[in-house]
């Protein structure tokens, strides 16, 4: 059977997820009226929950006697890690574009990476039936990216299809008939090109393990590609690192091949198969899988270095361990290093303390993503304001730049382009009419001016505003830049909330706690309606007396209280504050800096 491996990229929410649910359906891998879920392969509970891919996982279908292995790969930068590995597994790409917005960031961080790997995209413009949808301007802008990012003439030269991935439809005109995918499926049969078959050259086997899982029956697998060679259940193999050092030998227990969305054992696979292996013990990502005869490594793709690190430390507040059960330092450095052998992304490193952990990964979304999987699995920390990693070059200092795209209506512009370059120090690059009554902004921020901004920014725009962002380059230090201007409301006391003394707090600010809320002293409860933090009494509860007056008692009516979400926390807090995070709540708190800390951060500014 022919082969063909193709990953699907795309900004977030263009409508991969539901591209893929559709050609699994056409392909006829399920069964009739088998039950299907919606974005059947965004299989995890907070990609479900958020709308977002966030792993990369594969699938595969059958078309006219031809298997396609489609990859779904993340659409946002934070999750760039996963990209730029599963690249290397595929021969061909699909970019999908909204026909309403067009190319965003995301969109150009991925096809920059495919494109310098030498792939030919084809280029799907989605949600063409949208009442907003500017079919031809997108194509355009398509082109105009292709060549910006350096495509080669081949590059340019390429096909695309018209589609509405919710309705099931892709043709090659935009008026066509508007029925199924095939045009989409002949056109990946007849664009990619089938995987360089070398194993009828009696070639050893070699494969660059992509991914790392674990299964509670096989232990450690590894998927990827196979390069060359073919290979049986109960082969000897061995694994070499990425300097080609070699780090053990193994006997494959079991080798898995994508079949619709489950993963069936197979006897045997040949190059160009994308295939899950099971048996080794310590390889990991980007080490090569190869036969005994084999020295040389697979060339293994670069990762981007990570731009922010955040503190993981224990959560030592006086409610600590009421929520959840893991709690020591120990169980804490054993999941983080964990998941730094799953996620090349993240780098982890040990505080001269040891209680606390210096996680460094690409953006606050995926700081978020980890944190919130930490606390569902009963975990208990404090989490630091997240900070930017700079850089020394010829003697100067360098700080991350991130490209912001923005779609605002034309009244918020304003104040939209007044903060990012006026407070936050960026500079305006473009500004153009987006559509009716909208504007399109770009412009070059430092990254340090974005941490916290994304909650203001939807104040400033009334929540109509939509804003990407993406790692632009490197630039020099471009000075201090102003935080938080308000001060916070800190509790004096330890205990139970009371209403009547909330309510009377109403005029210092905004309130993060409710009535009948458990306190304790130094836990953030309020944001100050000034630039100063003060020290409040949430507990203190009406005097009473043994005179009765009709009328004069007032009711306590408080207003809502703000919730945060765990983001929104992290981004909000300042370097003497800290995130409390457990399995059931969030809370905000002062931290006591020693000496060694205070003066790192007095360096950072």
């Amino acid at each position: 059977m022919e082969l063909r491996n193709i990953a699907i990229i795309a900004h977030v929410d263009h409508g991969k997820t539901t591209l893929v649910d559709e050609l699994l359906k056409q392909s006829g891998t399920f069964r009739e009226g088998q039950a299907t879920t919606e974005r059947a392969m965004d299989s995890n509970d907070i990609e479900r929950e958020r709308g977002i891919t966030i792993l990369a996982k594969a699938t595969s279908v059958e078309w006219k006697g031809t298997r396609v292995n489609i990859v779904d790969t993340p659409g946002h930068a934070d999750f760039g890690g996963e990209v730029e590995r599963i690249l290397s597994m595929v021969d061909g790409v699909c970019l999908l574009v909204d026909a309403a917005e067009g190319p965003m960031p995301q969109t150009k961080f991925v096809l920059a990476k495919a494109l310098a790997l030498g792939l030919r995209p084809i280029v799907v413009l989605n949600k063409v039936d949208k009442p907003d949808a500017e079919p031809d301007r997108a194509l355009n802008e398509v082109f105009d990216l292709f060549a910006n990012l350096g495509a080669s003439d081949e590059q340019l030269d390429f096909p695309h299809v018209y589609a509405s991935g919710r309705s099931g439809w892709a043709d090659l005109e935009l008026d066509g008939p508007r029925k199924d995918l095939s045009a989409l499926f002949d056109l990946i049969v007849r664009h990619v090109p089938a995987p360089k078959q070398q194993a009828q050259d009696g070639e050893p086997f070699s494969m660059l393990a992509t991914t790392l899982s674990a299964d509670p029956y096989l232990g450690r697998i590894l998927t990827g590609r196979v390069e060359s060679g073919r290979i049986t259940t109960g082969t000897t193999l061995k694994a070499l690192s990425r300097t080609g050092e070699r780090l053990e030998q193994f006997r494959v227990t079991k080798i898995l091949a994508f079949r619709g969305l489950a993963q069936t054992p197979i006897d045997e696979a040949v190059a160009g198969d994308i295939v899950t292996l099971a048996g080794m013990t310590k390889a990991t990502v980007a080490d090569t899988l190869c036969a005994p005869e084999v020295d040389i490594a697979l060339p293994a793709q670069p990762i981007d270095p990570p731009t922010i690190t955040v503190t993981f430390g224990i959560n030592d507040s006086p409610l600590a361990g009421r929520d959840g059960s893991k709690v020591q330092s120990r169980v804490i450095r054993d999941r983080l290093m964990k998941e730094a052998e799953v996620n090349v992304a993240i780098k982890i490193a040990d505080t001269p303390g040891g209680e606390a952990f210096e996680v460094s990964g690409r953006g606050e979304l995926q700081m978020g993503v980890l944190i919130e999987n930490m606390r569902r699995e009963g975990f208990e920390l404090s989490i630091s304001r997240p900070r930017v990693i700079m850089r020394e070059e010829d003697g100067q200092r360098l700080e991350p730049i991130e490209e912001v795209i923005v779609d605002v209506d034309d009244e918020y512009s304003g104040a939209v382009i007044d903060k990012l370059t006026g407070e936050r120090k960026g500079d305006l690059v473009e500004m153009r009419p987006a559509g009716v009554g909208k504007t399109r902004i770009i412009a070059h921020v430092p990254s340090r001016g974005l941490i916290g901004y994304h909650g203001q920014f939807l104040t400033d725009t009334r929540g109509t505003g939509v804003l990407n962002r993406i790692f632009h380059g490197w630039a020099p230090h471009k000075g201090p830049i102003q935080g938080r201007r308000q001060g916070v409301l800190i509790s004096m006391e330890t205990g139970v909330s009371v209403a009547y003394a909330l309510w009377n707090l109403e005029d210092r600010g905004k309130l993060f706690v409710g009535p009948q809320e458990q306190i304790y002293v130094g836990m953030i409860i309020g944001e100050h309606s000034r630039d100063n933090d003060l020290e409040v009494n949430p507990l203190k509860g009406k005097k009473l007396t043994n005179i009765r007056a009709s009328g004069t008692d007032e009711a306590v009516r408080l207003t809502p209280h703000i919730r945060m979400s765990l983001e929104e926390a992290i981004a909000y807090i300042d370097d003497d504050e800290l995130v409390e995070v457990t399995p059931k709540i969030i809370r905000l708190r002062k931290r006591h800096l020693d000496p060694h800390e205070r003066k790192r951060q007095s360096r950072s500014e």
